[in-house]
């Protein structure tokens, strides 16, 4: 897929906050079937099935890795015409959890989280997709470790989030060295958990993301082992709940928020160090961090479309041949292209002007 080169985020802003006050119109075809579940925003919906988004709130998951609300700051697109409550997450297993609960309605989490909770017969559904590559995604290893390869794994002690796009990287490179998952003693840690650990010389290696993995070669001098481009396809997705999905004025809300998104994200593609310097004011990580993870993440976006379902139906299945799965997930359930539309809109070539 050939990259777009976003437009002005000050064109963008004015034309998504006119869209904003659109919403309602624009998401009939849509979203005249909502059920009007118990988001709370049922208030926001006229007899005539009209949305008032000023009575709408959006609960939005974040994690410190992707920090949504950072990026939207950065690239102009923060003015909403709705209410944002912002939840902070560690990393997307969790906020899965608050997804399938009712407590957010949606989220940007990895590209395995969701395998998860669709196990576990979560509720969501997988409605907007981008890729930023696997490069990333790594192992990482101490500057003095003698570790050389993925096979010298066997028998030491990894870290990693189980349930994170880190550990279907961490399976998919010991499976590429011909190396069990059970032949390596995992440590199940969040992100801030296994720093620590890694940095006091308890873990032999760690599978973690950016900006983390930038962050410990940078400040820790850790080495990277190994990377994941061109072995996992780095995907990441908004995932909302169902129920918002099916409520009227949450859902005209969403796909004002999904088309932000989009732009933001194709926006930090061309403009790194901007999208650093802001992201570094929210993370309190160093500019110098937070560049080198943004630029390690090339940004596409992709279509929810049957290419990104059978590659995570291929994940899936790895993880349920290797246990970590209790039994085979068909993912395609849990997927929605209901918003291609609009995020199909801002890569227009004509995406920055009004209308």
């Amino acid at each position: 897929m050939n990259h777009v080169s976003p437009t002005s985020p000050r064109h963008v802003g004015r034309r998504l906050r006119r869209r904003g006050l659109l919403a309602g119109a624009v998401a009939a075809g849509l979203l005249l079937t909502g059920c009007g579940g118990g988001t709370g925003n049922e208030d926001a919906v006229a007899d005539d099935g009209s949305v008032d988004l000023s009575k709408v709130t959006l609960i939005v998951g974040d994690q410190r890795s992707s920090s949504v609300r950072a990026l939207l700051e950065a690239a102009d697109l923060a003015d909403t015409p709705y209410d944002i409550e912002w939840k902070e997450f560690t990393s997307g297993p969790p906020m899965l959890e608050s997804i399938n609960a009712g407590a957010v309605h949606v989220g940007l989490v990895g590209n395995t989280p969701p395998l998860f909770a669709a196990a576990a017969q979560g509720q969501f559904k997988m409605v907007q997709a981008v890729t930023f590559s696997g490069k990333g995604d790594a192992i990482l290893v101490p500057k003095d470790s003698p570790i050389e390869s993925v096979a010298d794994l066997a028998g030491k002690d990894v870290g990693v989030a189980v349930g994170s796009s880190a550990n279907y990287h961490l399976l998919a490179q010991l499976g590429e060295a011909g190396v069990g998952y059970d032949e390596i003693e995992v440590k199940n840690l969040q992100p801030a958990d296994a720093l620590v650990a890694f940095t006091t010389g308890s873990l032999d290696a760690w599978a973690v993301w950016d900006p983390f993995t930038s962050q410990a070669v940078i400040d820790e001098g850790a080495r990277v082992l190994v990377d994941g481009e061109g072995l996992v396809n780095g995907y990441n997705f908004q995932v909302a709940s169902d129920e918002a999905i099916d409520d009227t004025a949450t859902a005209a809300a969403l796909e004002d928020y999904l088309a932000r998104v989009t732009e933001a994200q194709l926006w930090s593609g061309e403009h790194q160090q901007e999208w650093a310097d802001v992201w570094a004011e929210q993370t309190g990580l160093t500019p110098e961090v937070t560049l080198a993870a943004a630029k390690q993440r090339p940004v596409t976006i992709v279509p929810i479309d049957e290419e990104v379902i059978a590659s995570e139906q291929e994940m899936a299945d790895a993880f349920t041949e290797n246990g970590l799965l209790p039994e085979s997930v068909d993912v395609a359930d849990y997927f929605s292209d209901a918003f291609n539309d609009v995020t199909a809109t801002q890569q227009s070539p004509t995406a920055g002007a009004a209308r």
